[in-house]
């Protein structure tokens, strides 16, 4: 039993030894370890605002590309309502000019076809006088030849 001891102390000597002597090495390892963990814990924390920095970023263009997007559909809708403007005015002023033209080939026209009918009348009215004229003078003659035959016939 003696021995059994003795080679019990043996091993926990030993077993002691072997802690004390590598003690520092495992003091070394948790501090390799702690460094590890703080730099995973760095690591993190600068992805974590990296992410918050790259997600205001974005979110900033975001609101300055709605912005502009605003910006260039309002503009863009009042040019468009300028243009229908400015369109519609030009038709109306076409569509006045027009009108005028109209008016004014209209007045013409009835003037021309107004002095064709005078005109035409006229000439109606002297044609009619010279055929009436033409006519007495036929009848004239034919009663003054046929009045100058019935006074010979009945001198006869």
């Amino acid at each position: 039993m003696l021995r059994c001891m003795k080679s019990q102390q043996i091993v926990s000597a030993l077993a002691l030894a072997a802690a004390f002597g590598f003690a520092p090495a495992f003091g070394w390892s948790q501090e390799a370890v702690k460094d590890a963990g703080q730099s995973v814990k760095q690591g993190t924390t600068k992805a974590a605002h990296a992410t918050a920095d790259g997600t205001k970023k974005a979110a900033s263009a975001t609101a300055d590309g709605t912005v502009k997007a605003a910006r260039a559909t309002a503009d863009g809708t009042k040019r468009a309502a300028g243009a229908t403007a400015d369109g519609t005015k030009k038709a109306a002023d076409a569509t006045a000019d027009g009108s005028v033209k109209v008016a004014h080939a209209t007045a013409d026209g009835t003037k021309k076809v107004a002095g064709a009918t005078a005109d035409g009348t006229v000439k109606a009215t002297k044609a009619t006088a010279d055929g009436t004229k033409k006519a007495w003078n036929k009848t004239k003659s034919t009663t003054s030849g046929a009045f100058h035959e019935a006074k010979e016939g009945a001198e006869k």
